[in-house]
C-alpha cells in the first residue's frame, strides 16, 4: 500500500503526473548554466534524435503545441544558430536540422540528463524499476489506444 495509505489504483496517475513534473524541474535546473529552458532544449532534443527527417508541424505535435508556439520557439533557436530550417520536397513545408553548435548542446543536455537519471534512480534496484517500467509501459500503452496513437509516440527519453 503507498504511504499516503490510499490504495495505489487511487493515487498512480497523480504521482506520475508529480514524478514527471518534478523530474523535468530538476532537469531545468540543471540545464539552467547552459542558457536552456525546457521550451528551448526540448524541441532541440527531439529534431537532434529524430530518426527521420522532422518538419515544424511535427515537432508541434510532438509537443503538443500549437504551430505559432513551435515557429516563435524556432526562431529562438534559429537566432541562436542551433538549427536551420530548409525547404523540403514540398517548398512550403520546412524541414529542421540542428547545426554543430546544437548538435555540442544536445550533447551536454544529453550529459545533465543521464546525471539527473543517475541520481533520481541511485539506490532503486534493477528488479523494482523494471516493474515499473513495465506498467509504465503498460499504462503508456493503452492511453496511445485510446487517443489513437502508436504506443512509442508518447515517450520520451530525458
Amino acid at each position: 500500500m503507498p504511504s499516503s495509505d490510499k490504495p495505489a489504483r487511487a493515487v498512480f496517475g497523480a504521482l506520475v503526473s508529480n514524478t514527471a513534473r518534478q523530474w523535468r524541474r530538476a532537469i531545468n535546473r540543471q540545464l539552467l548554466p547552459l542558457g536552456l529552458t525546457e521550451a528551448t532544449w526540448l524541441p532541440l532534443w527531439h529534431v537532434a534524435r529524430s530518426s527521420h527527417p522532422m518538419r515544424q508541424k511535427d515537432l508541434a505535435a510532438l509537443l503538443a503545441l500549437d504551430t505559432s508556439s513551435v515557429v516563435r520557439l524556432l526562431d529562438e533557436l534559429q537566432g541562436q544558430g542551433l538549427i536551420e530550417r530548409r525547404e523540403g520536397e514540398d517548398r512550403r513545408a520546412k524541414i529542421l536540422h540542428v547545426t554543430p553548435a546544437g548538435q555540442a548542446i544536445v550533447t551536454q543536455v544529453g550529459r545533465q540528463t543521464d546525471q539527473v537519471r543517475a541520481t533520481l534512480l541511485a539506490g532503486i534496484d534493477d528488479a523494482a524499476l523494471n516493474t515499473a517500467v513495465q506498467v509504465l509501459e503498460q499504462v503508456l500503452s493503452t492511453l496511445a489506444a485510446l487517443n489513437g496513437a502508436e504506443p512509442g509516440e508518447a515517450a520520451e527519453e530525458a
